[in-house]
């Protein structure tokens, strides 16, 4: 995600507030975010927490999927 908005991981820590050591342990899962992080992450990356939630938990992003209007 990071990537795909053209930020290095020293941008997203400084972004965010946090450490470089802290973004890249959390990407390669090396250290599991706390809320904190994912909230400060969230406002680095400028995305709403909920969509950091489900790239840690692709369930998530099914649970929130608009549902498909079903036919009469």
């Amino acid at each position: 995600m990071r990537e795909a908005r053209g930020l290095s991981a020293e941008e997203l820590a400084d972004r965010s507030g946090m450490s470089f050591r802290g973004v890249i342990y959390i990407e390669h899962g090396r250290r599991n975010p706390s809320l904190t992080s994912i909230l400060n992450l969230a406002r680095g990356l400028d995305a709403a927490p909920s969509v950091l939630l489900s790239v840690f938990d692709p369930t998530l992003e099914e649970q929130h999927a608009p549902e498909e209007p079903s036919e009469p």
